[in-house]
């Protein structure tokens, strides 16, 4: 046997032992944990204390729109059943609300640290992985709460706030060993 073969096999117990019991991977984060769902909005968050701050903001409501046609009057057949006359249709649109306009209180990093060095680092983030196409500016604008929205949205949270998992989720804010 070669010294290479030797090496692989001597090298593939150790590396089969490399699997899980690390920290989820960014696109399996469920970054709901930090949220409070309230009814209504006129909740206030929780209180915040040093190291532990919140924010609200307000989901829309979901609303379905649905289009039918509905006939208007049937169709008219002779006895052979040909038709004699077609049916006429017309199109009925109606909308419901599937979830009803809420606030959500949202645990977010603490004002103190959204410096314009932090903000340019979740931008540098966020552009890395595909989500930030602007010029990095160390400000939270229009083009960085799209970013983080677009960033969070499939990870359970679809609202332009960063929030503290989310920033954590970023590899921006340091995870306790307890939270893994």
């Amino acid at each position: 046997m070669t010294l290479l073969k030797t090496a692989v096999l001597l090298a593939l117990p150790l590396l089969a032992g490399c699997t899980g019991g690390g920290p989820a991977a960014p696109g399996t984060a469920d970054l709901s944990k930090g949220v409070i769902r309230v009814a209504g909005t006129k909740t206030p968050p929780p209180p915040s204390r040093p190291g532990r701050c919140w924010t609200t903001d307000i989901t829309p409501a979901v609303i379905e729109t649905v289009s039918e046609q509905v006939v208007v009057t049937p169709a008219v057949t002779d006895a052979a059943g040909a038709v004699v006359t077609p049916a006429t249709y017309a199109t009925s649109t109606h909308q419901r609300i599937l979830r009803d306009r809420q606030a959500i209180h949202i645990r977010t990093p603490c004002p103190e640290e959204l410096t314009m060095d932090f903000i340019a680092s979740v931008q540098r983030a966020l552009k890395a992985r595909g989500y930030y196409l602007a010029p990095l500016t160390g400000a939270m604008d229009a083009a960085t709460l799209d970013a983080v929205r677009r960033f969070q949205e499939p990870l359970g949270l679809d609202s332009p706030v960063l929030s503290l998992a989310g920033a954590k989720t970023l590899g921006l804010v340091k995870t306790e060993l307890d939270e893994l």
